[in-house]
């Protein structure tokens, strides 16, 4: 699975499941296997820390092979319950199958340093207790919680002061698995787990595999963190006047959203048109919404910042932009590994032109939703400041009345809400209301 997420780009989240399945895996080993692959990752900045003062070269000079091995070795001897004998010798033999004698006698020696520590220790010597000024503080805070420098500078001038170290922590929590009931299809009511605190849609479950549940395997409901309800959630409750009979999500895959969208419009006699710009992902989109049956809906393999749709017709248009991803690091370990700053400039011009397409999509008096799965300033605040100042014909609304019983999630922007991991419990969802005037 490493080597899967390091040479092919996987998804954890998406990749693992089917691995799990084709070794026939089931209940507590699946769930090892889970926390095994996902752990690694997401505490790889603090354990190549712990690694680099065990060896005596550069990490970038350990064969890849061998140093994947030692950090899946590194998890199960400072992040899960596994004893050290076990831990090492598992490692060891598996550096010997694949690498070799020679490269299984330095693992064992590797990893008999790390065993001499706990992470809390082994944290104090890589990373000193934090003070000073705010530079060292930062790096000690990288490294400690394992997020790229960078990200740690960006998510501190995002989270309200002196709630940085909170989020970095929750960050590297595992999220429990949340269910979403398709009005329509499912009540909330059959489904496992308890009650989602905000969202009226979701379930949390305490264990066990979510396809297991009838309605999930009906797809009359489906697994969506709470953050991802409530951005469906306020886009269907917004008032409106005049028609409402389109909807559209412009960025639809893999489709989770537009799911329950559809689902909420179905019942109001309306429509869903999604548009995605790649195929195999319409694809997906279009197997989310296959349970709707004979309902109204749509899909697209189309450009959302040029759609193939009339200007001025659509009643409710959702943006769940493209981004960094950086407010859903828990379910998605690799993406502090696998972004760069750079990436910022291209999806935030991106971001603009969805925004700004999604507003000639609405018809006057018709309402946007913008979200990001980002906290990041720069694909928050700045994108919405951008096109209220280009454009004339926007209003920004407030959303924070549409997410039933949320405090604590005041945005960047009067009006706007954030959500946050640790004190809501889910994704860093941003979310702005925008209305077009005329």
């Amino acid at each position: 699975m490493l080597r899967c997420v390091r040479v092919e780009g996987a998804y954890t989240n998406l990749v693992l499941p089917a691995a799990i399945a084709r070794a026939g895996l089931e209940g507590r080993d699946a769930a090892f296997v889970t926390e095994l692959a996902s752990g690694t990752i997401r505490r790889q900045g603090t354990y190549d820390a712990i690694l680099g003062a065990c060896i005596d070269r550069p990490l970038r000079k350990v064969e890849v092979g061998v140093l994947d091995a030692l950090r899946l070795g590194c998890h199960q001897l400072l992040g899960m319950r596994v004893a050290p004998h076990a831990a090492i010798s598992t490692t060891v033999d598996l550096v010997h199958a694949r690498q070799g004698k020679g490269a299984a006698g330095f693992a064992n020696a590797v990893l008999r340093k790390v065993a001499s520590r706990d992470l809390d220790a082994w944290r104090d010597v890589v990373a000193p207790a934090i003070g000073g000024d705010r530079d060292t503080r930062m790096t000690a805070l990288s490294v400690r919680h394992s997020h790229p420098r960078w990200v740690v500078d960006l998510l501190d001038q995002a989270v309200p002061d002196g709630e940085v170290e909170e989020l970095l922590a929750a960050d590297n929590v595992p999220p429990r698995v949340t269910l979403a009931a398709r009005p329509g299809l499912a009540d909330r009511s059959e489904l496992p787990g308890t009650p989602t605190p905000f969202s009226p849609y979701g379930t949390v479950l305490e264990g066990g595999d979510p396809a297991a549940v009838p309605a999930v395997a009906e797809g009359r409901a489906g697994v969506q963190d709470e953050g991802s309800q409530l951005v469906a959630h306020a886009l269907a409750a917004a008032p409106l006047t005049g028609t409402d009979d389109l909807w559209i999500d412009l960025c639809a895959g893999p489709g989770g959203k537009a799911a329950l969208l559809a689902a909420l419009a179905a019942q109001r006699g309306a429509r869903l048109a999604a548009v995605e710009l790649h195929p195999h992902r319409a694809r997906l989109v279009a197997r989310a919404l296959e349970p709707l049956g004979d309902r109204p809906y749509g899909v697209v393999a189309a450009d959302g910042a040029r759609p193939p749709f009339r200007a001025g017709r659509a009643d409710r248009v959702l943006v769940d932009a493209p981004c960094t991803g950086l407010g859903a690091l828990r379910r998605r370990p690799e993406a502090r590994w696998r972004r760069g700053p750079d990436d910022l400039v291209t999806l935030v011009l991106l971001q603009r032109r969805l925004l700004g397409s999604a507003i000639d999509l609405v018809r006057p008096g018709g309402v946007v939703l913008y979200a990001t799965c980002s906290p990041v300033h720069a694909e928050t605040r700045d994108v919405v400041r951008s096109v209220l100042g280009a454009r004339a014909d926007v209003t920004l609304e407030d959303v924070r009345p549409l997410l039933p019983g949320v405090t604590g999630a005041d945005g960047p922007v009067e009006g706007t809400a954030q959500l946050w991991p640790h004190r809501h419990g889910t994704d860093a969802m941003f979310l702005a209301l925008l209305r077009r005037s005329r």
